[in-house]
């Protein structure tokens, strides 16, 4: 028997849009979820932004107010992709209404705003789900299992990058993204939270760190109407950024393993270089998003010139065989997306969790603000 799940979108720019296609895939690729998403409703303020997404992806009904889709008794899932100072308030909102949650990371602007959504959730009995979306490819699942059954020995030191060029240009528009009441962090929300979920992951709990943080485009021209994306303001009065557009960490796991994350948005000749080096006593294990479907690993007992060979994953790894039938073709990132709204939407029908959880959002943030500390004390700080 086929379930049907009333889902909303709350916040339509890109991210809404890549919810709403997930949904709209997700039983393509996954037959036998017994659930099938419904598009009741979409919320975002701009005008005609939720009217047009209505048109075009078929949800019965728009509006620019959030809040009526929290007392809307249809909806029984909602997708949050509204900008970041908004995660906390809807997301308590819509857990406390009785709605299962799948919310973009980071969720709020701190480990306290994250700790409400998750605490809320608790409360209710509603499911949340977190769009750490990286440790949903094949190769990342591999290289999980790889880590878990010793094909590397233990893990000894593990780099993490994620580098992009989306704030590179000086004339990007003063968005919410660079003040610190809105945006948060900056990068750190942006990017580290990405980059400490990897690292949690593959290796296990962060115990301590040491940060460094840097702004390098100290004003951007504010806009002159709504914007969407990484839009760009030429002309336009100058204000500061407030928030980070680097940050280098060096960190201390549980087990022992050192590791180093470095995380820039104003990298120019940087497209989503985003990845992980992981050496151990007996291997290692590379990959790049941008090469999403190949890992390269090292294994053997040579130690010394030991070569790396390129594995091109397939079925078998991950979710790789819901998309393709064979080894070395490609995924794409909104795939990733559509394994994370499966994975929302087994945890909401099943009871158990899926995938990244809230609990997975609240221990990135408690990272992210250990790292704000430290960059401002210049100090390692324990991760609590």
């Amino acid at each position: 028997m086929v379930n049907t799940l009333g889902v909303a979108v709350v916040g339509f720019g890109w991210m809404g849009r890549v919810h709403t296609q997930a949904y709209v895939r997700v039983a393509h690729h996954f037959p036998r979820l017994v659930v099938r998403p419904h598009l009741v409703a979409v919320a975002d303020e701009v005008p005609g932004r939720a009217d047009e997404a209505a048109g075009r992806y078929g949800f019965d009904s728009a509006t620019r107010d959030w809040r009526e889709i929290a007392a809307d008794p249809r909806v029984r899932a909602v997708s949050i992709t509204a900008p970041n100072f908004l995660h906390r308030e809807i997301g308590v909102a819509m857990a406390e209404a009785g709605k299962h949650i799948w919310i973009e990371k980071p969720v709020g602007l701190s480990a306290d705003d994250a700790r409400a959504v998750a605490d809320a959730a608790a409360r209710a009995g509603v499911h949340g789900t977190v769009g750490f979306n990286y440790r949903n490819a094949p190769a990342v699942a591999a290289a999980r299992e790889m880590i878990a059954t010793g094909e590397i020995g233990a893990v000894t030191h593990v780099r993490i990058r994620l580098f992009s060029d989306y704030a590179a240009h000086p004339e990007s528009a003063l968005t919410w993204r660079y003040e610190r009441e809105r945006g948060g962090s900056g990068v750190l929300g942006d990017l580290a939270s990405h980059g400490v979920d990897l690292a949690r992951h593959l290796i296990g709990e962060i115990d301590s760190l040491a940060a460094d943080t840097a702004v390098f485009l100290p004003e951007r021209a504010r806009p002159a109407g709504a914007t969407a994306g990484h839009a760009r303001a030429s002309g336009g009065e100058f204000g500061p950024v407030e928030n980070d557009d680097y940050a280098g960490c060096l960190l201390r796991f549980a087990s022992g393993a050192r590791g180093v994350l470095e995380v820039c948005r104003v990298s120019v000749g940087e497209q989503n270089a985003y990845g992980f080096e992981i050496h151990g006593t007996t291997g290692a294990l590379f990959w790049d998003f941008r090469r999403m479907g190949e890992l390269g690993v090292s294994r053997g007992t040579a130690y010394q010139d030991q070569p790396v060979s390129t594995v091109h994953v397939g079925p078998g790894h991950g979710e790789y065989a819901a998309f393709q039938p064979g080894a070395a073709n490609a995924m794409g990132y909104d795939d990733l997306k559509v394994i994370e709204a499966h994975h929302f939407l087994r945890s909401v029908m099943e009871g158990t969790a899926h995938g990244a959880t809230l609990a997975d959002a609240v221990a990135a943030a408690t990272a992210l603000d250990a790292m704000a500390v430290s960059a401002r004390e210049r100090s390692w700080v324990t991760v609590a």
